[in-house]
């Protein structure tokens, strides 16, 4: 009896230690980010680092297990660059940044984002490649960065998202060819369309799409 009732004493001082570590870990990311923007209209005043518990602050959704699930900023009039830092929300399933002046490359880092369900980052500035890493996020369903300064190819490690139901890269300055296989073959053009430098979907069998002096 006293050897189960020392167990249960354990296993609630464990629980007590990892949940304000992984709220803390979260906490941390999130104000990451909000050092790194500019906000003139305090959306993320609410957002205190001394509070142990981010799952309190405005435009933040968490789970039973207090874990952040959401994160919504559409609209905010933030400007300032992305964060690495995001990339330690291991249960976010919606990261909703879209029309706000957000500039800079979209870090790799999201790739860590398993979870992750939706990632809506268009009607932005950001520049940069699209990461391979986020071929990683098997989860996600909506994938839209339309209407930024984005440049390069189009990964083809993303045509690996069997779960992708939209993608909209168009509005870009995205190169190369487009693809057609794996989850892409249900995307029509307009996911693509005006992208100057973008020279229409790759030719399977007859030339590789990383082919040309254009890109």
């Amino acid at each position: 009896m006293r050897a189960m009732f020392h167990l249960l004493t354990a296993f609630l001082l464990l629980s007590t230690l990892l949940a304000p570590a992984n709220a803390n870990l979260e906490g941390d990311a999130l104000y990451a980010l909000r050092r790194s923007v500019k906000d003139p209209n305090g959306v993320l005043e609410s957002w205190d680092p001394t509070l142990v518990d981010p799952c309190t602050w405005f435009h933040v959704t968490c789970d039973s297990d207090n874990r952040v699930t959401r994160l919504d900023l559409g609209n905010a009039k933030l400007s300032g660059s992305l964060v690495p830092e995001l990339g330690n929300l291991e249960r976010l399933q919606y990261l909703e940044l879209y029309m706000n002046n957000l500039t800079g490359p979209i870090p790799k880092e999201l790739g860590g984002l398993r979870s992750l369900v939706s990632l809506d980052l268009y009607h932005n500035i950001l520049t940069g490649s699209i990461p391979a890493s986020l071929s990683k996020l098997s989860n996600l369903k909506f994938l839209r960065l339309n209407s930024n300064n984005l440049t390069g190819k189009i990964p083809r490690e993303l045509t690996k998202l069997g779960s992708l139901k939209i993608f909209d890269v168009s509005n870009n300055d995205l190169c190369g060819t487009f693809p057609t296989s794996g989850s892409f073959s249900k995307f029509s053009e307009e996911s693509f369309m005006n992208n100057p430098r973008l020279e229409g979907p790759e030719l399977m069998g007859f030339v590789r799409y990383d082919v040309g002096g254009s890109c």
